[in-house]
């Protein structure tokens, strides 16, 4: 994988599970607006992107090859579904299929390829809402990622927020007789207790604190605990960045993936962190939380 940003989109589109379709965008035309950001990062030595858009948020895997190809940077796509939004990214059948029919869906998309295309996912990823305890729904999209681990070895990443709600979804994993070292809590920034994030390490979950895209200050004290706490071995960093948006004129605003090389790595090293502490950010770790194992 070499050097990896563990978290990144090139293409959202927030219409719905009920009206997506890829007529919405042409591929050429986000082709064309997503590439130079590619180039730019790839300047800085990156290897690989995990695009973390999910099913039925315009989920392109033709799109992501055509990036892929043009940039020589690998692009990993996913499988699962995003719960998060009340459900709004959810189809209809989620409702009535079991957990197992869910994982069915995507160990077919690992075993024969995405609708057709031949490619593969690199991941899985899901999301849930906030809540103590976790709707129904959302309980059962874990199991099902977790199904779908135990017979891929497919790393499971999950737009969560909160340890309150992570730690739900931990345990959840491990009476299916998942490791919690298979899960990626993202989105851990918006926990505000620190300590939280040593209880995440000690369990062997990976933190991902990934909106480097959109701020700088909120990460530069989480990662000095991390580093502090000896716990960077269990930390993940992206910037979420991205964003091409077919309902807004020529793809919107589409945010940088340069944050964490240009703004965060000379702020921290200021700070004490050396090239050995940025490669196992980087490199080492992204290698290690998403190597397949089960």
């Amino acid at each position: 994988m070499g050097l990896t940003l563990i978290h990144e989109h090139m293409l959202v589109d927030f219409i719905g599970a009920d009206s997506i379709n890829s007529d919405r965008w042409n591929r050429d035309s986000v082709t064309a607006k997503v590439l130079p950001y590619l180039m730019e990062v790839k300047k800085h030595g990156v290897r690989t992107i995990l695009d973390c858009t999910p099913s039925y948020l315009a989920k392109d895997p033709l799109l992501l090859k055509a990036l892929s190809e043009k940039s020589g940077i690998q692009i990993l796509t996913n499988t699962g579904f995003y719960g998060a939004v009340g459900g709004k990214y959810l189809p209809d059948f989620v409702q009535t299929e079991t957990a197992e029919q869910l994982a069915e869906r995507w160990i077919a998309e690992f075993e024969n390829g995405i609708e057709g295309t031949g490619i593969k996912p690199g991941f899985i990823k899901i999301s849930v809402n906030e809540a103590d305890p976790l709707s129904a729904i959302d309980q059962k999209l874990v199991r099902a990622a977790a199904i779908t681990h135990l017979n891929t070895g497919l790393t499971i990443a999950s737009h969560t927020g909160t340890w309150n709600t992570a730690i739900q979804e931990v345990r959840i994993l491990q009476e299916m007789g998942v490791k919690p070292s298979e899960f990626v809590w993202v989105h851990a920034q918006a926990e505000e207790d620190f300590e939280n994030y040593r209880k995440a390490a000690e369990l062997g979950v990976w933190i991902s604190l990934d909106g480097i895209g959109w701020a700088i200050d909120p990460y530069v004290d989480r990662l000095v605990f991390a580093k502090e706490n000896g716990i960077l071995g269990n930390v993940l960093i992206s910037h979420d960045a991205g964003w091409y948006d077919p309902a807004k004129p020529g793809g919107g605003d589409f945010q940088p993936f340069t944050n964490i090389f240009e703004k965060l790595i000379p702020i921290l090293t200021e700070k004490g962190f050396s090239d050995q502490d940025w490669n196992q950010l980087l490199v080492k770790n992204p290698k290690k939380a998403f190597a397949l194992g089960r």
